[in-house]
């Protein structure tokens, strides 16, 4: 039997997510205490996703969220990870009062936030040791809330897996001095003219790009 990476390399992605579900929740979490929630989020539920991130962008005319709205439609699985409320009793003071006691109705525990942010990195080290590619959203993990998704939490971050070639474009044009100028690779980002919200391509140079391109940042 011979398989084309074409043809396996969805179902590859979802895979690698699924281990970065596993990373997240056996990372550290204060005083052991787990109540951390991790979701996939795959097919259809992509693109509810992707609709209702759109519309909170367009009520709020938030061109970043309508961009990363387009921008999740390209990840082959979305992980979310949330945490529920819960104090620590560490009277650590973080969160602004000097008690867990007394912090005040509606604000997080600092801790609870933290624990978050060390399974975020669990997950995208992972990620990273398996050469897929991600990208921490707090827009789409907004939206994923508000669609109640994880209702025990009171905030979620999305985190869109996928795996495409690097290189969009490489062209070569000369300046006016005539010195070579070398297209590394075109990204579309969100602007905003006049009220309205548009897809516009930017050129990024050889020597001065050093992250990632690929379909989820384009």
């Amino acid at each position: 039997m011979i398989y084309n990476e074409r043809d396996t390399r969805h179902q590859q992605v979802i895979d690698a997510a699924k281990q970065m579900m596993t990373a997240a929740r056996t990372a550290p979490k204060a005083r052991g205490c787990d109540i951390i929630e991790i979701f996939l989020v795959v097919e259809d539920d992509i693109y509810a996703l992707s609709n209702a991130l759109r519309q909170i962008g367009e009520e709020r005319q938030r061109a970043g969220m309508i961009r990363d709205a387009e921008n999740i439609l390209s990840a082959d699985a979305i992980l979310l990870i949330g945490s529920r409320s819960q104090a620590m009793g560490l009277n650590c003071a973080y969160c602004g009062s000097e008690t867990c006691e007394s912090r005040g109705e509606g604000v997080p525990c600092t801790m609870n936030t933290i624990d978050v942010g060390i399974a975020i990195g669990s997950a995208c080290a992972t990620a990273a040791d398996l050469r897929v590619d991600t990208r921490v959203m707090y827009s789409a993990g907004y939206a994923a809330h508000k669609l109640g998704w994880l209702p025990d939490c009171n905030y979620v971050i999305a985190i869109p897996v996928s795996a495409s070639s690097k290189i969009h474009s490489s062209t070569v044009n000369k300046s006016n001095n005539g010195t070579e100028k070398r297209t590394f690779f075109t990204c579309r980002v969100a602007q905003t003219t006049d009220g309205a919200t548009h897809l516009a391509t930017r050129e990024y140079r050889l020597g001065i790009y050093v992250g990632r391109s690929n379909k989820m940042f384009r």
